[in-house]
């Protein structure tokens, strides 16, 4: 990952720069006596965390008040010295799955439900009152509840959105496939939601653009600028116990406050000579009355589901990406959509 002078990471047009400077061999190497010079510190994990700490709204003083026994899953990542650091410093009590920071994972990385079954079993067998679950470069959260069950990978933005939007009143960004619970929480603070393409780097910009106090991506990924534009599992953390011990709720008590929505992830393996963008337009043409939004691909709001179509960059794949008021739905809506595709591509 390419960061610039502000630590964020490269816009499309600045590593097209980058990607051209590699391609023309348009690059000197410096004489020996005008070599840089690079620092190595170790301090930076701690530095952080007295950072994140010092922030406004993490109260450390009620999460220390509310005891909190947490289990955490950090796939033997650096989050395995990060987050046990930081909830050490919080004042919760903290039992390690695979925090050795080995770099050898005990299971598929991706903090998705059919990889955490470890740490499911274990919040329930330590009475935890949560788990929390991070990805090798600590910048994705996931939650796990008191049940074992999950909290939603798309709900860990919605909650720490609710609690910085009723203590700062602002907007919010998210990517076009992220939960639209985001844009009902944000409403119901008063503040407005904007959803931005896909990536990173798009988040940023569209957060900075609409001066959004929080935002993210529904993968777990925590943009709070008050901190840095930077997805950040340590600020997720604080802000999400900061927002329970307020409270005074249960994990699972917090999930079933928020409107429910269900998703679904497909995709569609195309032949080589099929032309996606003009297949794109086509289906962007056919529901011109609706809510259709073209910035990344092609996302179709109706009035209690949506669907985002997008290509990819790599391979002959379009993505299908569906949200409804139920599984069932957002399954149906995507096996509509996958027929309505194929029909398409049959007649082009």
């Amino acid at each position: 990952k390419l960061l610039d002078n502000k630590g964020e990471f490269l816009n499309a047009e600045d590593g097209e720069k980058v990607l051209q400077i590699t391609e023309n061999d348009a690059y000197l190497f410096a004489e020996v006596d005008d070599l840089g010079q690079y620092r190595k510190k170790k301090n930076y994990i701690n530095k952080h965390i007295n950072e994140v700490l010092n922030l406004k709204l993490v109260d450390v003083e009620a999460i220390k008040k509310a005891k909190f026994k947490v289990v955490v899953d950090a796939v033997n990542s650096t989050g395995g010295i990060a987050i046990p650091a930081l909830l050490e410093k919080l004042g919760v009590e903290c039992v390690e799955l695979y925090c050795d920071p080995n770099g050898e994972f005990p299971h598929n990385p991706e903090p998705l439900k059919e990889h955490l079954t470890d740490i499911s079993e274990l919040v329930v067998q330590e009475k935890a009152d949560l788990g929390f679950v991070v990805d090798p470069d600590v910048d994705r959260l996931a939650i796990v509840n008191e049940d074992g069950s999950m909290f939603g990978e798309e709900y860990t933005l919605v909650a720490c959105a609710d609690y910085v939007l009723g203590k700062t009143k602002g907007n919010t960004v998210s990517n076009l496939s992220s939960s639209r619970a985001l844009r009902d929480i944000t409403q119901k603070h008063g503040g407005n939601y904007m959803a931005s393409a896909v990536g990173e780097v798009n988040v940023v910009t569209s957060m900075k653009s609409i001066n959004a106090v929080i935002g993210g991506e529904g993968n777990g990924g925590i943009i709070y600028p008050e901190s840095h534009y930077g997805r950040d599992s340590l600020v997720g953390v604080a802000l999400f116990l900061s927002h329970l011990a307020h409270l005074k709720i249960s994990c699972k008590e917090l999930r079933d406050s928020y409107p429910s929505y269900f998703m679904s992830k497909n995709k569609i393996e195309l032949t080589p000579e099929i032309n996606v963008d003009v297949l794109l337009e086509k289906m962007a043409l056919k529901y011109k009355h609706e809510d259709v939004i073209t910035i990344d691909g092609v996302k179709i709001n109706f009035k209690s589901e949506w669907v985002h179509l997008r290509k990819s960059n790599t391979e002959p794949i379009i993505r299908i990406y569906t949200e409804s008021i139920s599984q069932q739905s957002a399954d149906g809506l995507a096996t509509r959509f996958i027929k309505e595709i194929k029909e398409i591509k049959e007649i082009s």
